[in-house]
């Protein structure tokens, strides 16, 4: 019986990491689609979010299963209850992602973003990207340095997101104030997907140590 509860957690432990796949593909094609003005690619980010959405339903009901039929205790409530929360940050992730790809459809055949910042967003894109293939490894490895490293890569999306403030706080700023709504909403959803991922991270060091760490001790751990 425990060898069946074991397969099962596994198994939606690798669903879990599934969905980060998908989320980190969602976002690097929605980070393309904002660069490039690309509709095509927009509302392929849009019309996939579906795969999330269905992914997150059924591994929330599985690690309920699990929860109600197997009764864990100990390691193995924590790993579900983790799972449980996982879920839920990966959803957000690909959310995050689906906002990206509405923004840039909505300006379509303009490009949404000034020029200048368009390397920020290039740059975060691409973090944004790491982290979610980081967070796939981490929770197949269940590896709490792995674990640790995802805050490295967070900090890095913080710092880009500060300097991308100031140049909009900047008085040379020409870009009116749509642009700069636009860049603060952007830059936000991808400060956020950033912040998931890191969540992420402190769920499996709570899995595996039975501690949850803040994210500052993340950081030194």
């Amino acid at each position: 019986m425990r060898t069946v509860y074991h397969e099962q957690l596994d198994a939606l432990i690798r669903q879990l990491a599934e969905m980060c796949r998908l989320a980190g593909i969602a976002m690097e094609r929605a980070t393309q689609s904002l660069l490039q003005a690309d509709l095509v690619l927009a509302e392929q980010v849009i019309g996939d979010h579906e795969q999330i959405t269905s992914s997150s339903a059924r591994a929330e009901e599985a690690a309920f299963v699990l929860l109600a039929l197997q009764a864990p205790v100990a390691g193995d409530l924590r790993a579900i209850v983790s799972s449980i929360q996982i879920v839920a940050d990966v959803e957000r992730m690909g959310a995050l992602a689906l906002h990206v790809a509405k923004i840039a459809r909505r300006r379509h055949p303009q490009h949404t973003l000034p020029e200048e910042v368009n390397g920020y967003f290039a740059e975060m894109g691409r973090v944004a990207v790491d982290l979610a293939d980081s967070a796939r490894e981490v929770l197949l490895s269940r590896d709490p340095e792995k674990a640790r490293r995802i805050r490295e890569d967070d900090d890095a999306m913080d710092d880009l997101h500060r300097h991308l403030f100031s140049v909009m706080m900047d008085r040379e700023w020409r870009h009116g104030v749509a642009a700069a709504v636009d860049v603060t909403l952007l830059g936000r959803f991808y400060e956020r997907f950033a912040d998931h991922a890191v969540e992420i991270s402190r769920r499996v060091i709570f899995q595996v140590t039975g501690q949850l760490p803040t994210e500052e001790e993340i950081a030194t751990y």
